[in-house]
């Protein structure tokens, strides 16, 4: 059967394949001293992962510096080895360019519907960031607070594939630099939502440029970053046979404000830990 030229294109089945252990292990003793060392990153409860596919939901912190991957990557691997992959969720755009190779090897596949199902059923873990730019660039002031945007599909993709959701949390990271705004009003007044479709134009505050409208690029300061593992939810489980997307939404976001409330009040200083 042929395509027509109104439906979208399909998904290339392969990414899921091109994961390479060998890449994964070399990119991670690479990265080990920025994300061990600088960052002084630490995850906890490692053992709550349940064995088989699971769907693992974060929020996303760092703006262009967003660690979050290695910083859970370099301790997945490190307690499970290298027979077991992990997933990441990606934009299309981060993987069209001249290192999209390398970061499919790496575990880096589009955020479509085959690749997720076909991941999540191999018995891999998957990790999304619902949030996404909308969360990775938010302000300061709003640095630990859980906010998907009203984005939902992840809910829909641990149910058609039959694995638990593994909420994760993560605080430091949105504070190597100081994020003023995530620039929706620059770009409305702009018109860059109009003519490119670009929403957020971030403000951000940082050493050694100082003010930051995406460009010059900041560099990070060495903020500790600190990961929790929360219990799996079997959705079908907890809210029955035909679940309330919604409900099962909000009851995620619940578990992970509570956790990233708790290790707030647990941090004595920004950036130090």
């Amino acid at each position: 059967m042929t395509q027509s030229g109104n439906e979208p294109p399909r998904p290339d089945r392969g990414e899921v394949a091109k994961w390479d252990p060998v890449v994964v292990k070399r990119l991670l003793r690479t990265l080990r001293p920025l994300i061990k060392g600088y960052h002084r990153s630490e995850v906890r409860n490692l053992d709550a992962f349940p064995s088989g596919g699971a769907l693992v939901v974060s929020n996303h912190s760092g703006g262009t510096f967003a660690f979050d991957i290695p910083v859970l990557a370099t301790d997945f691997y490190d307690e499970f080895g290298y027979d077991r992959p992990m997933y990441f969720l990606s934009h299309d755009v981060l993987l069209s360019g001249p290192t999209a190779e390398l970061l499919m090897k790496a575990g880096f596949v589009r955020a479509n519907h085959v690749n997720t199902e076909q991941a999540l059923r191999s018995g891999a873990v998957v990790l999304v960031f619902p949030g996404g730019d909308y969360d990775v660039w938010r302000p300061t002031s709003a640095r630990n607070t859980i906010d998907f945007a009203g984005r939902t599909g992840y809910v829909s993709a641990a149910i058609k594939a039959g694995v638990p959701i593994v909420p994760v949390v993560s605080i430091g990271g949105q504070e190597n630099q100081l994020y003023v705004s995530r620039g929706e009003w620059l770009s409305r007044m702009l018109r860059l939502d109009k003519l490119a479709r670009v929403k957020i134009l971030p403000v951000s505050f940082g050493i050694p440029f100082g003010l930051s409208v995406i460009l010059p690029i900041n560099l990070p300061l060495p903020s500790k970053i600190v990961t929790q593992i929360l219990e799996p939810i079997d959705v079908r489980a907890e809210f029955g046979a035909d679940p309330d997307i919604d409900a099962v939404d909000a009851w995620v976001r619940t578990l992970m404000q509570d956790a990233l409330d708790d290790l707030a009040r647990q941090r004595r200083l920004p950036i130090v830990g």
